[in-house]
């Protein structure tokens, strides 16, 4: 099994986030537990740093959050007039035109959209409540183990604004449109019996054992060789958007870049 996150250097230690590397497993962690890590433009821009300190030799990237709380969304401070010291709020948000409100989203979805790439799997170990900007960045990840007391809710339409943190895409991907829209609509919580039952995590454990759950799981990847895992999860990335027959033809050429790799001919 891994080391356990706690004992290793931090590569990263800054504005909430904490990145850990043993060899083929990164771990990140959120650090803010007295805030039940409150997410803030601060922590987006050290998410972004940490998918970019990745090396080359990770496979396997572990997201999970310090304290009884995965995340509980947003910094409330940004709904605020005053704000966040340095950052936009809201407010100042709002008076920009639309080039420059697209531009300062875009900047912050960067810290969500890393954890799909194909040459990692990522795996959110959730805990508690999991809220707004929390519950999209778990939906960030490929895959999730949540705890039994874990609580996803997306409360942006109560607040009178939309999931904009690349939450709606993996949602509905896992959900289906008509479960999406309720869950996004009403903001209601989502338990972790239903949480496994609707697709949304892959396994649910005592909280007690979130941890060790989600190291196996990791362990459990980095059993495949690299690069069919890599093959395997962008043929499956790309299924939703291809036909039968293309996905088909996909395989084939994916197979053919297998085989010739094991036989050790180039392309």
């Amino acid at each position: 099994m891994a080391t356990p996150a706690q004992d290793l250097a931090p590569v990263l230690d800054k504005d909430g986030v904490r990145l850990t590397v043993d060899d083929a497993l990164a771990t990140v962690t959120l650090t803010n537990p007295a805030k039940r890590n409150a997410q803030s433009p601060a922590l987006w821009r050290a998410l972004i740093e940490a998918g970019r300190l990745l090396p080359g030799s990770v496979r396997v990237v572990m997201l999970r959050g310090e304290g009884k709380s995965f995340s509980a969304g947003l910094d409330r401070q940004m709904f605020t007039p005053e704000g966040i010291p340095g950052e936009p709020n809201f407010i100042d948000l709002a008076h920009r035109d639309d080039a420059e409100i697209d531009a300062t989203i875009a900047q912050y979805q960067e810290a969500f959209t890393w954890w799909r790439r194909n040459d990692i799997v990522s795996v959110a170990a959730v805990q508690g409540h999991a809220i707004g900007a929390g519950f999209q960045l778990a939906l960030a990840c490929d895959l999730r183990v949540v705890a039994d007391d874990v609580q996803f809710a997306m409360r942006e339409t109560s607040l009178g604004l939309v999931p904009d943190l690349t939450g709606t895409h993996p949602l509905v991907g896992l959900v289906g449109y008509a479960r999406a829209l309720e869950i996004c609509a009403t903001g209601r919580f989502v338990d972790a019996r239903e949480s496994v039952a609707s697709g949304l995590a892959n396994l649910a454990v005592p909280a007690a054992e979130l941890d060790v759950a989600a190291r196996d799981l990791a362990a459990a990847l980095l059993a495949a060789p690299r690069n069919a895992v890599v093959e395997t999860k962008a043929l499956l990335k790309g299924a939703v958007d291809r036909t039968y027959d293309e996905q088909r033809a996909a395989e084939r050429a994916a197979q053919a870049r297998r085989l010739r790799d094991l036989a050790g001919i180039g392309e």
